[in-house]
């Protein structure tokens, strides 16, 4: 990331059970590791550091306590951890944290919510977990390849944004749950669970969340998400030519609109003409191979 000057954001994965042993830690190791690697990389060029609980199922009370002391100790850092995705995650979580009032509120007791925390799916959170994470300004991703492809429900986005008390949201792709790394299927997906869902997603609220929704999310909307002056300017250039198909249909819009939602429903990596990281071209579709 650094070599090619991207701003992203990671961190190692923290389980300490329910995993297997070639891939466990402990609370100590966990907290130790992550906080190296934190102080190595955080705000170093554009790298960001995530503190990231797999998820409450595969981390201890102890663990969880360790992610929250350092993210106290480093507020500038995120926080990124998945969050009622299913009903079976639900109910596994209630019979390891009996104590605890549901799946949200383990990660609000060890101070894991609030601003830059970033918690995959949120597909079956309550109207009061809603609520808490708009309190918090907790932020949802939502992944609808990654829901459909487990059938684990769909992520209601007209609920997310009430405007009465919205919450952060952006869209993730949840790779290998997830079927694409692309955004365009996302959005695809994204629009068919809204449908599902009775709520029309259009196209400007589509490439909304794939953008500056996204940035929001992380915090990071004064650096990216838009083509504001002063940005850092990370963008693609999109191809409504791309393919026969696309070019048949698009040659046919009548404004903008249509345009993007075109490009969303129908769109794919072919669509990618090219890449710009921080203002510098990084991918060239159609440049002559080195």
């Amino acid at each position: 990331m650094s070599r090619r000057g991207m701003r992203v954001a990671a961190g190692k994965v923290l389980m300490d059970r329910n995993a297997p042993d070639a891939l466990l830690d402990t609370a100590r190791s966990g907290y130790d590791d992550s906080k190296a690697l934190l102080e190595r990389w955080h705000g170093k060029g554009r790298n960001m550091y995530a503190i990231t609980p797999r998820f409450a199922p595969t981390s201890t009370p102890e663990q969880l306590e360790a992610a929250g002391a350092l993210w106290r100790e480093h507020p500038d850092a995120l926080v990124h951890t998945h969050v009622s995705e299913n009903t079976g995650e639900i109910s596994w979580v209630r019979s390891l944290f009996p104590e605890r009032r549901g799946y949200l509120d383990v990660y609000d007791h060890y101070g894991l919510l609030g601003r830059r925390a970033v918690l995959a799916h949120g597909v079956h959170l309550t109207g009061r977990e809603r609520a808490r994470c708009g309190e918090t300004g907790t932020a949802i991703a939502h992944c609808p390849t990654s829901n459909l492809f487990l059938g684990s429900g769909l992520f209601h986005v007209h609920d997310a944004k009430d405007s009465a008390r919205p919450l952060y949201v952006g869209l993730g792709t949840d790779i290998g749950a997830g079927t694409s790394f692309s955004l365009l299927a996302t959005m695809n997906e994204a629009y068919k669970v809204a449908e599902l869902a009775n709520y029309p997603l259009d196209s400007l609220k589509a490439f909304f969340l794939a953008t500056l929704g996204g940035a929001q999310a992380m915090g990071v909307e004064d650096k990216v998400g838009s083509l504001e002056a002063g940005h850092e300017a990370d963008f693609v250039v999109l191809d409504p030519r791309a393919t026969p198909l696309l070019a048949e249909r698009t040659s046919r819009v009548d404004d903008i609109e249509e345009l993007l939602f075109v490009l969303a429903v129908m769109g794919d990596d072919r669509a990618v003409r090219a890449t710009y990281v921080a203002g510098a071209l990084a991918h060239d579709r159609d440049a002559a191979p080195a």
